[in-house]
């Protein structure tokens, strides 16, 4: 991550906590959180269940997907509330295009719009929504508690905010490749505290006093072992290698040669892997406006 607020504050779309690092690389970010989608679609789909049980039969027909990267909440949400439109705000133009394409494969291209916005600097003129869903993107706000206080004002009474964090990256190796993986990620830890502060916070007590009813609050301790989805070794690779480059002045050199020796190795190798598995691990709030 730069030093530089406005670049370290830059990207407001989710996934990892070196999302801000490079800006050259938002395609390989766009695949991260796509594969993300696909390995861990039992996740998401619980997590979206659960939104449209607690939304139950009120009307939903505006809904707001803050910090929406390539999209997979929009186009869920825009499948599961067939009536509604969808809003999603991110800063990337590369982010909102490959959204944009994908709502036209999927149909729904007339009821999603994007908007470029950069949140830290300001609210947009939104108008009333029913459901705002931000996923793995308020970490990254400048002023986490702002941000809540006007999605409390943009939320109409009645409705529901559902926001989703990580918690830490997912893991996918074990024995001494599972060593050096820990490693990698306390190396990772650390310079996300320095510029991410705010990952892996507890948020019931700002959702709380921003003014909104929690009704439910999970955390999701995910472990999938073989046979895996077919697009694991791609999203381990994906992830090791959006991870090295944080981390050259934080690991041993024998470690960072191990790990480059591993990533030049390439997303077939992990697949080949019979001890890879995926742990992951998430929360959830959903929270009412009263």
């Amino acid at each position: 991550m730069s030093h530089d607020h406005q670049h370290h504050h830059s990207a407001h779309h989710p996934g990892h906590p070196y999302d801000g690092h490079d800006h050259g690389d938002e395609s390989a970010l766009a695949d991260m959180l796509d594969l993300d989608a696909e390995v861990l679609h039992e996740y998401h789909a619980g997590v979206f269940a659960l939104i449209r049980e607690r939304a139950g039969d009120g009307p939903v027909r505006r809904i707001l997907d803050m910090g929406a990267g390539t999209g997979i909440g929009a186009l869920t949400l825009a499948q599961g509330f067939p009536g509604a439109e969808v809003t999603a705000v991110d800063l990337s133009p590369f982010m909102l295009a490959h959204l944009e394409e994908k709502a036209r494969t999927s149909g729904v291209a007339d009821r999603v719009h994007v908007l470029r916005a950069d949140l830290d600097a300001g609210w947009p003129d939104l108008g009333a929504v029913d459901l705002a869903w931000a996923s793995n993107s308020l970490h990254h706000m400048a002023d986490p508690v702002r941000v809540l206080n006007d999605l409390f004002g943009t939320i109409r009474p009645g409705g529901l905010l559902a926001l989703a964090e990580l918690n830490s990256l997912p893991r996918f190796l074990s024995g001494e490749l599972g060593d050096l993986e820990e490693r990698c990620y306390a190396a990772a830890a650390a310079e996300t505290a320095e510029h991410v502060p705010h990952l892996g916070s507890d948020w019931a007590p700002m959702l709380t006093k921003a003014g909104f009813d929690i009704e439910i609050e999970r955390h999701f301790e995910i472990d999938l072992a073989p046979p895996l989805p077919a697009a694991t070794g791609r999203y381990a690779h994906s992830t090791l290698q959006r991870m090295r480059a944080g981390l050259a002045q934080r690991l041993s050199p024998a470690d960072l040669t191990a790990l480059d020796t591993l990533i030049l190795e390439g997303p077939d190798t992990f697949a080949g892997r019979p001890d890879l598995t995926v742990r992951a691990d998430r929360s959830l709030w959903i929270a009412r406006r009263p």
